[in-house]
């Protein structure tokens, strides 16, 4: 019976994030209640048995995707003013993509069932007394490792790659240097002036009465 009421709560805890994203005027709060979405999502996945996919939603799209967007966003402080002037022209095709959208999830509601015959030609057979989490780990980590350990090379290589591009030298991007920071001498970086000097200054560019 638990189950089920926290069904209900995930569901409308999702349902009224994703509006809010949908129609929320600063892209920020966008951000956060995209993440709010995601995690009621994984709710979602934990109540039918995948916590796997629960736990990668949480930390890929939390984790990376949208805590990348909502620091990009805050920090390049991008105008979406703009943006959202178009928005009566690209309606009918994201009503279409939505239609589209609708129907697939249709179709995953449906309550399909694999024959034997199709379980038994399987490469891995399905333990049904293993968890989701230990199965795809014996999967990955013995009929796959290869191709696994491949695939962390080529992120791994990316990671590398998109870190020499941020940190390459350009002469129109001023750069902070961290060690002079720390070590630098307070007599060159601040300056003490005299108050009645910077009263007698202003005084003399105010216009005479």
């Amino acid at each position: 019976m638990i189950p089920f009421y926290f069904f209900y709560f995930f569901s409308f805890i999702a349902i009224l994030s994703a509006f809010f994203v949908i129609f929320a005027n600063n892209p920020v709060h966008s951000v956060l209640w995209l993440i709010l979405t995601f995690f009621s999502v994984a709710g979602f996945f934990i109540l039918v048995g995948a916590e796997f996919l629960a736990l990668l939603l949480m930390i890929v799209y939390v984790g990376a995707l949208a805590v990348l967007f909502l620091f990009v966003v805050m920090m390049l402080n991008i105008s979406f003013s703009g943006l959202r002037s178009g928005v009566a022209q690209y309606l009918p095709f994201g009503i279409l993509i939505g239609l589209v959208i609708f129907v697939e999830l249709t179709l995953a509601f449906i309550p399909w069932k694999f024959k034997e015959q199709s379980l038994k030609n399987l490469s891995s057979p399905i333990n049904l007394s293993e968890t989701n989490t230990v199965a795809l780990g014996k999967v990955v980590y013995t009929d796959y490792f290869l191709l696994f350990q491949c695939a962390g090379i080529i992120l791994l290589v990316a990671m590398i790659g998109s870190i020499v591009l941020t940190l390459r030298s350009r002469p129109d991007v001023k750069r902070q240097n961290i060690t002079e920071q720390i070590f630098r001498d307070p007599n060159s970086s601040i300056e003490v002036k005299d108050i009645a000097e910077l009263i007698a200054e202003a005084a003399d560019l105010l216009p005479s009465a």
